[in-house]
């Protein structure tokens, strides 16, 4: 299993992307093959996430920007299965990240908390079948949804109904009340008017 864990970084280093790129010039900079600059930078990540100041923001940086660029290219691409992977993936990542904001305040006590979390959301956005966001989504997600789908799309329509009621009726609030202050104006133009003429 390590050995497959070999292959696939060696082929990620040899495909052709922003990060290859980048370490391929540092490589012909420095004289420092890419794998082994690869292996510092992830190791000088890990510490960071640890130990560092603005963990939260590195964390939170890369379960944000891989996901959101992958996510603009599967939409310009035409593959429908691509835009189901990422779809699936920021379905995940709001609820973790909701259930984060109520908890959060608990778990940031915990060493480790923040290397955890990018661990946990790297699972999400691993390029395999059997993935952290596939997994939660068929086996949390999911099932939460089918039993209250019902329910919920009634609750949005009651809501979106009343939402639009109220904006007829602030809408036509702010009509009467503009008239009666454009007609308040107009009735004091004219007084002005009769005092200059």
């Amino acid at each position: 299993n390590l050995s497959a864990f070999h292959d696939r970084a060696d082929k990620f280093l040899n495909e052709k992307n922003v990060v290859t790129d980048f370490l391929g010039k540092l490589e012909e900079k420095t004289g420092i093959r890419k794998k082994i600059l690869a292996v510092g930078a992830v190791s000088l990540t890990g510490l960071y996430l640890v130990y560092g100041y603005g963990a939260a923001l590195l964390c939170n940086l890369i379960g944000f920007a891989y996901p959101a660029y992958y996510s603009v290219k599967a939409i310009e691409s035409l593959s429908k299965e691509d835009d189901t992977k990422w779809l699936t993936y920021w379905v995940v990542y709001g609820v973790f990240s909701l259930g984060e904001f109520f908890s959060d305040i608990f778990l940031y006590w915990f060493p480790f908390y923040y290397a955890f979390k990018c661990l946990f959301l790297l699972w999400c956005m691993a390029p395999m079948s059997w993935n952290g966001s596939q997994f939660i989504y068929n086996r949390v997600v999911r099932p939460a949804f089918l039993r209250h789908e019902a329910a919920v799309d009634s609750l949005v329509s009651d809501l979106g109904s009343r939402a639009m009621s109220a904006a007829e009726n602030l809408t036509r609030e702010a009509v009467v009340s503009n008239t009666f202050i454009l007609w308040l104006h107009l009735g004091t133009l004219k007084q002005v008017w009769t005092l200059l003429v």
